[in-house]
C-alpha cells in the first residue's frame, strides 16, 4: 500500500492530524513534549505525513530532509511515550473512519517510526 496518501486524501489526513493533536493536548503522558500552541506542529505534521504516506514531498520542499531521529533527540522519548503517541494516533485514525486494512498498514509504519524515536528507557 505504497500510496496510502491517495487512499486517505488530504482532507481526511488533515482532520486525522488535528484530532490526533487534540488527544495529545489532553494526554499528560506526552503533552509535555509539545509546545502549548499546536498550530505549527500540526502544520508540519500535515506536510510530513503527506510525504510519508506517498503524497507530494511538501515537507522536504519547505524544511529539507525530515531527519526524524535527529529532530526528536532533544526530547526524552520513552517506550511509554511512543506507546502513548501510537494510541492517540490509532484513535484519530478510527475517528476519521479509515478502513481496517489501511489502518493496520498505517499503524505498522507508525509503530516502526515511533519505536525508532525512543531515546530513553525511562
Amino acid at each position: 500500500m505504497p500510496l496510502a496518501y491517495n487512499d486517505i486524501g488530504e482532507e481526511k489526513l488533515h482532520r486525522m492530524i488535528d484530532i490526533f493533536y487534540d488527544y495529545v493536548k489532553h494526554d499528560d503522558r506526552i503533552n509535555h513534549l509539545f509546545p502549548e500552541d499546536f498550530t505549527e506542529t500540526a502544520y508540519k505534521q500535515k506536510l510530513f505525513q503527506t510525504q510519508f504516506l506517498g503524497g507530494p514531498n511538501l515537507y522536504n520542499e519547505k524544511y529539507g530532509h525530515p531527519m526524524l531521529r535527529a529532530r526528536h533527540m532533544p526530547f526524552r522519548i520513552t517506550p511509554a511515550g511512543a506507546e502513548a503517541w501510537l494510541e492517540n494516533m490509532n484513535q484519530a485514525i478510527l475517528d476519521v473512519g479509515i478502513e481496517d486494512e489501511l489502518r493496520e498498514y498505517l499503524m505498522a509504519r507508525y509503530t516502526l517510526t515511533a519505536n525508532h524515536m525512543v531515546n530513553s528507557e525511562n
